[in-house]
């Protein structure tokens, strides 16, 4: 889990275990010849349990802007759990893809998922196709975690007039903006739990929050490459939900602590709503800012992060900036849950997907673990053991880390595979 302290088509079982389509670099995509310059959104439901998987298609719509790369447009970086493919009908080309993982990729792995199935509304966006396309979710296979599975398909009419349109509901305000959308990094800031009585507090979190996720590096180096926008979307009341207070607010995103009977796991299931509020602007990333000084939040590799927009700690540039690290590229926990030597997480015979761990079970995927690394002034001692939760049978590159504790920066091995990310997605 991404704690914060730390941080009618289904297919129901595996229709193909066939390698994905490629696209070579010597055969790139013309965006124009695919693509309008806006966004279509695919809403579904991600259902089963801790042993099953399958999806069930709800609707197609139309956002106004589409701020990723005109260029990046198929992922090699392999990572996540999930990964969404757009191929053009006509020539079974693929034209668009990204990886991602869910709150239902955890969900699945608790005590509860094995008792009882569960549904969760979800969504996947991508530029706005031309032509007839299909769209496609593959997932990992939970054996090797490295062979993917196709789990749905959904045929996309170029004219299909039942793709809902957009309408505007909300106030928008540029926090910092920069750069063309296509080559920036563009965050979306929404809020959770504040009235209209509360927006200046709102707006005072928002420049909190970019206050300091600039005083990070690699953000304060690469500042003109990332814009942030605000949409405000008030909440009925005041606050968020604290299941184990009894606690009950009517809020936007419906979002609450004790995300799996984690108190500080702060997280929404309603991730269409999310996506309803963040599309009146261009985004890459949604990050919602809470109302609430109870410390927690989480973040979920290209899917959302959230933080309390003011916690009681004054830690909360640390938190969103951690929590922004899960969000961005899915970097691991490092932290040791002291006693854990299990976790459905990670299986000890197979290679983490995340950059920042390892099982040693397949080191070529991470160069640093190879016994290179070199102890640091300031990031401690290089490869000890203990991540992802556990105290054995998973490494991290160093002892000290953003992505471990809150008192350090983000160490060399994940400041390089951030500004990896952000060249490939700017370019």
């Amino acid at each position: 889990m991404a704690i914060a302290a730390f941080a009618f088509l289904t297919l129901s079982s595996c229709r193909s275990t066939r390698p994905l389509a490629k696209t070579t670099p010597a055969d790139p995509i013309v965006f124009s010849d695919y693509f309008l310059d806006k966004t279509m959104r695919m809403d579904f439901y991600h259902c089963g349990s801790a042993t099953d998987e399958c999806y069930f298609f709800d609707e197609l719509k139309e956002e106004p802007y589409f701020a990723g790369s005109h260029v990046a447009l198929t992922d090699s970086f392999n990572y996540g759990n999930q990964r969404f493919v757009l191929l053009d009908k006509a020539s079974g080309r693929e034209i668009y893809s990204i990886h991602y993982c869910t709150l239902w990729n955890e969900w699945s792995c608790t005590p509860e998922a094995k008792t009882t199935p569960l549904g969760m509304p979800e969504s996947v966006v991508f530029p706005y196709p031309i032509h007839d396309a299909v769209a496609q979710i593959w997932s990992r296979s939970p054996a090797t975690k490295n062979v993917w599975q196709l789990k749905f398909e959904h045929d996309i009419k170029a004219d299909d007039y039942f793709v809902r349109g957009f309408s505007p509901l909300y106030e928008t305000y540029d926090l910092h903006v920069v750069g063309e959308p296509q080559h920036s990094l563009d965050i979306v800031l929404i809020p959770e739990g504040y009235t209209e009585a509360d927006k200046e507090q709102f707006m005072a979190d928002c420049r909190l929050f970019a206050s300091e996720f600039f005083r990070f590096e690699p953000w304060t180096s690469n500042e003109q490459r990332v814009n942030m926008r605000i949409v405000w979307a008030p909440s009925r009341e005041a606050g968020v939900s604290i299941p184990a207070e009894h606690k009950w607010v009517n809020t936007a995103v419906k979002a609450n602590y004790y995300t799996f009977d984690s108190e500080r796991y702060q997280m929404t299931y309603d991730f269409q709503t999310v996506r309803d509020i963040a599309g009146h602007v261009p985004y890459d990333y949604v990050y919602i800012l809470s109302n609430s000084d109870k410390y927690g939040g989480g973040g979920i590799y290209n899917y959302y992060g959230i933080g309390a927009g003011h916690n009681n700690r004054g830690n909360s540039g640390e938190v969103h900036v951690h929590e922004f690290g899960h969000q961005l590229l899915g970097l691991g926990d490092e932290y040791v849950e002291i006693g854990n030597s299990t976790s459905d997480l990670y299986a000890l015979n197979v290679e983490p997907w995340e950059v920042n761990l390892t099982t040693k079970t397949d080191i070529s995927r991470k160069p640093w673990a190879n016994g290179t690394l070199q102890d640091d002034p300031i990031h401690g001692k290089a490869f000890p053991e203990g991540g992802g939760y556990l105290e054995h049978g998973i490494w991290r590159p160093y002892e000290n880390c953003l992505m471990n504790t809150l008192a350090y920066g983000f160490c060399p091995v994940c400041l390089q595979a951030i500004v990896d990310y952000l060249d490939y997605i700017t370019r």
